[in-house]
């Protein structure tokens, strides 16, 4: 059985890791190689680096931020945020990423997808999928940091991506994101079931018992959480240990 993974993720403006509900209201709550480093010596599998504000404004990710991150850090680091191009990703794989994450660039030309993969390997190539409900059973795409709807339906999304040559999904619940109320498990136990790639469940973290719920009863190959982790309510170490009590097999 491969064991879960625990991934803390730093949502990055300008330099400093911010947290907000359903992707507003943002505060600066640290430092992204601090935090990055701290969360690996509480036991992350991963870390994931988010540029939230690079799609919107247009600006490329902050490669010197994640210079620093990467040089400090022997985990896994995925980074994301303003990544429109294969040159983009060569430049943060570059910068010492170790896997890159896609979402709106994707959406707006999936070839993104197919040609990196081709050209760093489909284990390089995260994509991100916001997801927003719209009736019992539906999701449609958002892009923008989850600022702009789409018409296309998630979980198409989710298959058309692994199809392209996607690695992973890093599968986020709109209506959950910030709240602290659980996962999404419904959506996340849909895609886990239609597609053949690692789910990294996303959005609505409050306590170590929806990550349970999330690897267990949503079937995801990992968990992304960021709220219980920054604000200092649980460590990494505190969330594996609860796990390992629920027979959820975790490093």
């Amino acid at each position: 059985m491969l064991t879960k993974r625990i991934i803390p993720c730093l949502d990055v403006r300008e330099g400093t890791v911010v947290k907000g509900i359903n992707f507003k209201g943002l505060k600066e709550v640290g430092y992204p190689p601090d935090m990055a480093c701290e969360y690996e010596a509480q036991g992350a599998d991963e870390l994931v680096f988010l540029d939230v504000s690079a799609t919107v404004t247009g600006k490329v990710t902050l490669l010197a931020c994640v210079e620093e991150t990467a040089r400090r850090l022997f985990v896994p680091l995925t980074v994301g945020g303003g990544i429109r191009t294969v040159d983009d990703m060569r430049k943060a794989l570059k910068a010492g990423a170790d896997k890159v994450s896609v979402n709106t660039a994707a959406v707006q030309d999936p070839r993104l997808i197919t040609e990196g993969s081709k050209r760093f390997g489909s284990q390089c190539i995260v994509v991100a999928i916001d997801a927003k409900s719209v009736g019992k059973g539906k999701w449609v795409v958002y892009t923008h940091g989850g600022s702009r709807p789409t018409d296309i339906d998630a979980l198409w999304w989710a298959k058309e991506a692994e199809r392209r040559g996607a690695g992973e999904i890093l599968l986020t619940s709109m209506d959950r994101d910030g709240t602290v109320d659980g996962y999404d498990i419904e959506l996340t136990k849909t895609v886990v079931r239609s597609t053949n790639i690692p789910i990294i469940a996303s959005g609505g973290a409050g306590n170590p018992e929806h990550i349970r719920e999330a690897l267990q009863e949503g079937e995801a190959d990992a968990a992304l959480a960021a709220s219980i982790f920054h604000y200092g309510q649980y460590t990494v170490g505190k969330v594996k240990s609860y796990l390992k009590k629920h027979k959820v097999v975790v490093r």
